[in-house]
């Protein structure tokens, strides 16, 4: 059976701005990965009226509806009166819910407010879906062949909940077993990617393909359904090789978080480290770096030289390449990849200068224009970059970082520079 999802988000902040509605990007890339089909999104404020009116439209066209947040112990957390009306459901006492609430706030040391234990009134007849990450459990229950799974919203409990108690609650919703392979690729457009593999996209059923796009890279999944994860993977792996041979070194990776992951993995792999000189950047390489676990074992340091004086003074390019060329140019982001490389003592450097705007620099280099570049010990080369006039820092930022890392990633798989 082929299931209608909604996902009804409950709080007036995310309706005001206050905060950005994680929760649902997150759902839905998950359901996604179940091959559950997210039809609509819906987010209502804190007000009774418009939330019953919510579920009952939720009601009438999902069999399958998620709600995130509105689980806690203040008098505007209401989702879990709203739904038990909705569906005729009675709230009762889980004592179990309460002694795990109770425990929570002796063993963080703090005094229980007794409106916390509102959060164990609950559905009667629910599954309950325990929360270790917090006070708040959430629940599931099934009315009329509609199943609701009600989830707390701070995403540090939604992420966790969803996918250590909600995941097997929806696999057990089908018959068989759903699995997808995720691609990775950089270097390649959606719309392009999406030509080459258009046709075949079309015909598919089982397995199927979709192509999603996100900032400066693209991916693909390959998702099948089948009597045992054998069966799917028999029906899965086929696909994935056609795609790499389809794509070749454009795919970085299969079921990979991202490219410095990938960076990451091979210098681990290789017993080499690796460093950063950033100037358009800003640090979000060093950045992004540091945020995977255990980093510290390939990774230096990093320098960001935003000004030329920190380019010539701490990082050694010298003086007549900046006056004749211009931080923005490739014999200088080759200079800060070998200036980087010698003050760190790592064996691969990365280096990034550019104009992110909102107006060109003082050489007449359009926003957009940048460099990367990578030192090694066999040599240095240097990308040239054109990513496009508009004056959006942060995305020039995200797509430069990107290049560079492929560069690294190029290099430590012995794959050419370019395409």
């Amino acid at each position: 059976m082929s299931h209608k999802v909604e996902i009804l988000s409950v709080g007036t902040e995310l309706l005001l701005g206050s905060i950005a509605n994680t929760d649902a990007q997150m759902l839905s890339r998950g359901l996604s990965e179940l091959g559950l089909n997210v039809y609509w999104h819906t987010v209502v404020g804190d007000n009774p009226g418009r939330a019953k009116q919510a579920v009952e439209l939720a009601r009438s066209r999902a069999d399958v509806i998620i709600t995130t947040g509105g689980l806690g112990p203040t008098c505007d957390d209401l989702t879990k009166n709203v739904l038990a009306e909705a569906f005729g459901k009675k709230l009762v006492f889980h004592e179990p819910s309460a002694e795990r609430i109770r425990a929570y706030f002796a063993r963080t040391g703090r005094q229980m407010p007794e409106s916390n234990l509102q959060q164990a009134m609950l559905p009667q007849g629910c599954v309950v879906l325990e929360n270790d990450w917090g006070t708040a459990p959430g629940c599931a229950f099934e009315v009329d062949g509609v199943h609701v799974i009600m989830l707390p919203g701070p995403p540090s409990e939604c992420t966790p909940m969803f996918r250590y108690r909600a995941v097997p609650y929806l696999q057990s919703l089908s018959e068989g077993v759903i699995a997808s392979h995720t691609l990775k690729l950089f270097g390649i457009g959606e719309s392009a990617m999406e030509a080459v593999l258009r046709e075949q996209m079309n015909t598919m059923t089982n397995p199927t393909l979709a192509p999603y796009a996100k900032e400066g890279e693209c991916e693909l999944r390959v998702t099948a359904k089948a009597d045992t994860d054998a069966q799917a993977q028999a029906l899965l792996l086929p696909v994935v090789e056609q795609i790499k041979g389809l794509f070749g070194s454009m795919v970085y990776g299969v079921d990979v978080a991202s490219l410095e992951q990938v960076v990451q993995s091979l210098l681990e792999e290789k017993h080499l480290t690796i460093g950063t000189a950033e100037s358009i950047t800003g640090g979000l390489m060093a950045k992004r770096l540091t945020d995977l676990p255990g980093v510290s074992r390939v990774f230096r340091g990093g320098v960001v030289s935003y000004t030329n004086e920190v380019k010539h003074e701490v990082l050694g390019v010298g003086q007549e390449l900046l006056d004749r060329y211009g931080a923005v140019s490739a014999p200088v982001a080759e200079a800060m990849a070998q200036g980087v490389r010698r003050l760190l003592g790592c064996d691969v450097a990365l280096a990034s200068t550019g104009v992110a705007g909102p107006d060109r620099d003082d050489r007449g280099n359009e926003v957009g224009t940048a460099f990367v570049a990578i030192a090694t010990p066999e040599g240095s080369y240097v990308r040239p970059l054109q990513l496009g006039n508009r004056p959006m820092r942060e995305r020039l930022r995200t797509q430069t970082a990107h290049h560079a890392f492929d560069l690294a990633r190029r290099y430590l798989s012995g794959l050419p520079y370019e395409n």
